[in-house]
């Protein structure tokens, strides 16, 4: 009689942080021989008025963890410092496809990071609304009032009007 050899039952999961949290739960983690992954990015952020490199997870709060549904013990992971939860589906851990965390790794730099694409969009320039009830309308950037917002200014009936926009909801008026 042939005993028939079961393939692993690996696959990865989706762990909820405590905030600000990520890699003291990675290290934890790691530390009780769990395999883990934490996506990070590389981001230009003003400092002090100079732009300066800061690294920070890609998916803030969460991080993969590669787990066997029948030999790992899932027991301490919810006690782990830094891990808020398993991020679950009713009763059922959230199963996340091999393939796309093969892609993020894949989607890695060198130094094992994402790089971020800065906003080529810079004060001046000529954009145009394209969604929503502005859509059409085409005005000058006046400032970026944060990461995804920015101030245009809009002629309108013969009016300057200024309106704040998300950046997904502009382009290039040269487009």
């Amino acid at each position: 009689m042939k005993t028939e050899i079961q393939p692993p039952q690996k696959t990865w999961y989706l762990v909820y942080t405590k905030p600000r949290q990520e890699v003291l739960a990675q290290e934890n983690l790691v530390r009780q021989g769990y395999a883990v992954y934490l996506p990070q990015v590389r981001l230009m952020r003003k400092r002090q008025g100079r732009q300066v490199a800061i690294i920070e997870p890609l998916f803030p709060r969460y991080l993969f963890i590669y787990l066997d549904t029948q030999k790992d013990n899932w027991g301490p992971i919810r006690s782990t410092f830094g891990v808020a939860s398993l991020v679950r589906f009713g009763s059922e851990p959230a199963k996340v496809p091999d393939e796309f965390v093969a892609h993020l790794k894949a989607q890695e730099g060198l130094e094992g990071l994402h790089e971020w694409a800065e906003s080529k969009i810079t004060v001046g320039d000529r954009m145009r609304v394209t969604e929503g009830p502005l859509k059409g309308y085409e005005g000058i950037l006046l400032a970026q009032s944060g990461q995804d917002r920015v101030m245009l200014l809009l002629d309108m009936l013969g009016k300057e009007v200024r309106t704040h926009l998300s950046t997904d909801k502009i382009e290039p008026a040269d487009r």
